[in-house]
């Protein structure tokens, strides 16, 4: 890449980060959009693409730039919190959770992964699955208990005895 493509590909990328930040997604989109080409051969451009159409509810269309995005940066959780995120508003649950499998096998630390599981797993009535990565989550950083009780994807398990007590709930 030539050094002019390079600064049109940092600048759309700049203008793009501060549409995000100010609660802009369609300026991003159109921002990333106007240097297509470049924007498609960059992983991070791909994300920022994929996250502005995920902030406008288009996840079906979000997906196709944050699996791009994953193709060119393999080790990005943020793309693959996005991408899940995204598979699971689409009903593709089991794609979801396929992500961020992958993900925990980079950054086996990171508890939003462990919780995101959990909260999947949860969806996908998998008891032992999800009460082990909430587990998991809630030892890593145990300021996800205070998420635990606010999450519907944890509905299907709020009668359970080992949820209430992994949870501290009533």
């Amino acid at each position: 890449m030539d050094s002019l493509s390079r600064h049109r590909l940092f600048s759309a990328r700049r203008e793009a980060e501060g549409y995000l930040e100010l609660g802009l997604p369609d300026q991003a989109l159109r921002s990333l959009q106007r240097r297509g080409k470049l924007v498609h051969g960059d992983g991070h451009g791909c994300y920022l693409m994929g996250e502005a159409l995920r902030e406008m509810r288009r996840h079906d269309e979000a997906v196709i730039p944050l699996r791009r995005s994953l193709e060119l940066i393999p080790d990005d959780i943020h793309a693959a919190l996005a991408l899940a995120w995204c598979y699971k508003r689409c009903g593709l649950l089991q794609n979801a959770i396929e992500v961020l499998q992958q993900a925990l096998e980079i950054e086996p630390g990171e508890a939003i992964l462990h919780y995101n599981l959990a909260c999947y797993w949860s969806l996908a009535h998998d008891r032992r699955r999800a009460l082990q990565y909430l587990a998991n989550a809630l030892e890593i950083d145990g300021n996800f208990r205070d998420m635990v009780h606010y999450e519907p994807d944890f509905d299907p398990l709020r009668s359970d005895p080992l949820f209430r007590s992994l949870t501290g709930s009533c």
